[in-house]
């Protein structure tokens, strides 16, 4: 029987990520993650739960753990309806600026 060569074998994610997806793919999903990350830590660190977010915010506690889970993609009323309660909001940067 002969051996088949996987290349991918062995291969990391960052050396395999920009085969698979366009570079405006990559940029998005990393916005995406970012976003959500940032959600998250400012529950957590305001010790609040899904449920108690969903009564501050109004926004469902299904909806909350599918965003946290990434397995959808809110409308930007939605988001802003979550962040508010959390005393943040969303701000147009340029991509790549980073505040201290």
């Amino acid at each position: 029987m002969e051996k088949k060569n996987n290349s991918s074998v062995g291969r990391s994610w960052s050396e395999v990520r920009p085969q698979i997806f366009t570079k405006e793919e990559i940029r998005e999903s990393d916005l995406r993650v970012a976003l959500i990350g940032e959600m998250i830590k400012a529950r957590q660190e305001q010790g609040i739960s899904q449920k108690q977010l969903e009564e501050l915010s109004g926004v469902k506690q299904p909806i909350i753990a599918r965003m946290e889970k990434g397995s959808t993609s809110p409308q930007i009323d939605t988001i802003l309806k979550v962040l508010a309660p959390l005393g943040k909001t969303l701000a147009i940067v340029p991509i790549g600026s980073q505040e201290n």
